[in-house]
């Protein structure tokens, strides 16, 4: 019988200085790409007069840089685990505050949307990059939960700061002024990235990419979140729902050649891991409540409070302040705890922050509603940043950058469902609360019937705030099915 006593497993090496101090550095571009995707909320009037572009010019230049960004980071992230994520980073930011300059200067609304396509490339190019680095940074669970939680902070605050950041900007400078931000800070990357951080790639560094599996996850993911969202903001059409339809039938396509290939872009493996696929679902279930209510709540604050949108925007950046304190300790706590039952508690949280806005009527004060918005933030950005870092985790290095990807793609796609999803909760509610005698646009919206006789107004502003808390119902019954799917499937998963 042998004595030898068994191997141990060395303790991962914990991050010094060097590292966090590249965590900051990566932050940068993080911020910007997040914030890129509402910072045209203020500007898109002074754009409008200065450009005169169409109805249909006019969406694109605010949709397309979300379109070309969830379409691509499959790709992207899949790539980078190929050729380097450092370099595809450093190339995303080149190509970012070039896109930006090319935005700020467009003399046409034609030069614009394909300025802000090219910002959607790069951001592909960076969301991945900043996520997979982590992974190799921070090999420490402990300390990659905190990198994480900054990481799912950074981006849920970015969206949020969009607006407030285009509004004081153009109270001094025109509109160009809201991209040349980005340039400061992507040639701060461009100089520290490379001091700070080492090149990693996967060990498929050698796999040749396979081009057509790229172009097989643009096709399936782009006309599904395009349609989705299509059909929340106009209701049934049948060509938007077509092209949910041929997303379905190419994603099928491009499943079936992964599981065919030997260097797939995304390895399906992956989601037969309930850590990977379990927090995947939990994430998708979270963007959808915080993305489909968020519209409720800005609509609310402008049009039925009638606040200004820039003192909106300063208003919804309230309920961050539950977020700074409530992932840290979520984090601290799954350090103790299994995380499953963390996650769990903070769906639950969010479902009571939502259950809270259930009761919201027009004489409601507005702190209460500032107070419940900032519980369900708090309890579900928490269960955000866990099933990040748990998924992160769960992924192999050398596939962190498409693992990375997905995740981020999962989160898209469950915002458009959001939209979609409680979108027609609260629509539903809203025409039934509206009395029969209403012009048929006031019936439809709220926007239809501001110019409406006084009467009609308000009642039209009553029906929204029940459209709200139906929304809101919906919202809680969404983190409820997160909760239970995160005590299901992720009991005891480290």
């Amino acid at each position: 019988m042998s004595l030898t006593a068994p191997p141990r497993t060395a303790p991962a090496a914990r991050a010094g200085r060097r590292e966090w101090t590249a965590l900051g550095v990566l932050m940068l571009p993080l911020l910007l790409v997040s914030m890129d995707v509402s910072v045209l909320y203020f500007a898109i009037p002074s754009i409008a007069a200065d450009l005169r572009p169409g109805a249909t010019q006019q969406l694109w230049i605010l949709d397309v840089y979300g379109f070309v960004l969830a379409g691509l980071l499959v790709t992207m992230g899949a790539l980078g685990d190929r050729v380097g994520r450092l370099k595809l980073l450093l190339f995303g930011a080149a190509l970012f505050g070039a896109a930006s300059v090319a935005a700020a200067y467009a003399h046409g609304a034609g030069a614009l949307i394909g300025a802000r396509a090219l910002l959607g490339v790069a951001g592909a190019c960076l969301m991945p990059s900043t996520l997979a680095l982590i992974r190799t940074l921070f090999r420490d669970p402990a300390q990659r939960a905190k990198a994480v939680t900054l990481w799912t902070t950074v981006m849920a605050g970015g969206i949020s700061l969009g607006p407030v950041v285009s509004g004081a900007l153009l109270e001094h400078f025109w509109w160009g002024s809201v991209f040349l931000i980005n340039l400061p800070a992507m040639a701060l990357l461009l100089v520290l990235a490379p001091v700070l951080l080492a090149e990693s790639r996967g060990e498929t560094g050698g796999g040749r990419f396979d081009v057509l599996s790229a172009l097989l996850s643009l096709g399936a993911l782009l006309p599904v979140i395009h349609g989705i969202k299509e059909l929340a903001k106009g209701g049934w059409d049948p060509v938007p729902a077509a092209g949910i339809v041929v997303g379905v039938l190419l994603g099928g396509v491009f499943v079936r050649r992964q599981a065919r290939l030997d260097h797939p872009v995304v390895d399906l493996r992956l989601f037969r891991t309930p850590a990977y696929g379990g927090s995947l679902l939990a994430n998708l279930l979270a963007m959808a409540a915080t993305v489909g209510f968020a519209v409720f709540l800005t609509q609310y604050l402008q049009s039925v409070l009638g606040q200004s949108p820039f003192e909106a925007a300063l208003w919804s950046l309230v309920p961050a302040a539950g977020v700074m304190v409530a992932a840290p300790l979520a984090a601290a706590l799954a350090r103790r705890v299994d995380r499953a039952h963390v996650m769990g508690g903070g769906f639950l949280v969010s479902a009571g922050g939502f259950g809270w806005l259930v009761t919201v009527d027009r004489a409601t004060p507005f702190w209460v509603v500032l107070a419940g918005s900032a519980v369900y933030a708090a309890g579900l950005v928490s269960a955000m940043t866990l099933a990040n870092e748990l998924a992160l985790g769960a992924a192999p290095p050398e596939r962190a950058g498409a693992a990375a990807a997905v995740l981020e793609s999962g989160s898209e796609l469950g915002g458009a469902l959001g939209m979609a999803v409680l979108g027609s909760v609260g629509a539903a509610v809203y025409t039934a609360a509206m009395p029969p005698s209403a012009p048929a646009a006031a019936r439809e919206t709220l926007g239809g019937a501001l110019e409406a006789a006084p009467s009609v107004v308000d009642a039209a502003r009553s029906a929204f705030v029940e459209a709200m808390s139906g929304a809101a119902l919906g919202a809680a019954v969404l983190m409820l099915l997160a909760a239970a799917l995160s005590w299901a499937l992720l009991r005891r998963r480290a």
